[in-house]
């Protein structure tokens, strides 16, 4: 079950690129970008997560702290961060729990069992979900300018 704009975001403790465990309620305070993505190093989330590195400038002046989430490995996700130099951490949600609470578990992606679908959610400062795009179609990035937008309006 996917969560809805207007609800509490489901709290997580996931472990960083830097085998450190990042806790989502302890966020709170400034806007959260949470960019699920299917897997390290393939085409399209290279291309997603270099487009929020690209934009952090405008993501900074949000205050927003962003995090990529997949069920790659730690070690992955430090290689896929070190390759490509990306300024926001990369979280692993290899129990596959936070996927199942966000509703962005694919059961089945070309073969690939249980990996994340591509999907954008923005949390308030209060830890409220107020803009979620999820997309069945893992070649189609998200639409920026609408996490753009949400960000915009969310009360400072």
């Amino acid at each position: 079950m996917a969560v809805d704009v207007g609800a509490k975001a489901p709290d997580f403790t996931l472990t960083n690129q830097d085998r450190q465990p990042v806790k989502l309620s302890e966020q709170q305070g400034h806007p959260v970008v949470l960019a699920f993505f299917p897997a390290a190093f393939s085409g399209v989330c290279t291309k997603e997560l270099c487009t929020f590195r690209d934009s952090m400038a405008r993501l900074n002046s949000a205050t927003a702290q962003v995090y990529g989430i997949s069920v790659d490995t730690f070690f992955t996700l430090k290689a896929f961060q070190d390759a490509q130099g990306f300024n926001f951490q990369l979280l692993s949600d290899f129990n596959k729990q936070a996927i199942r609470d966000y509703g962005v578990f694919n059961e089945d992606m070309v073969g690939l069992k249980g990996i994340a679908k591509r999907a954008v959610f923005v949390i308030d400062k209060d830890g409220v979900v107020r803009y979620k795009e999820i997309l069945d179609d893992a070649r189609n990035e998200p639409n920026y300018d609408a996490v753009f937008s949400a960000l915009a309006a969310l009360p400072q």
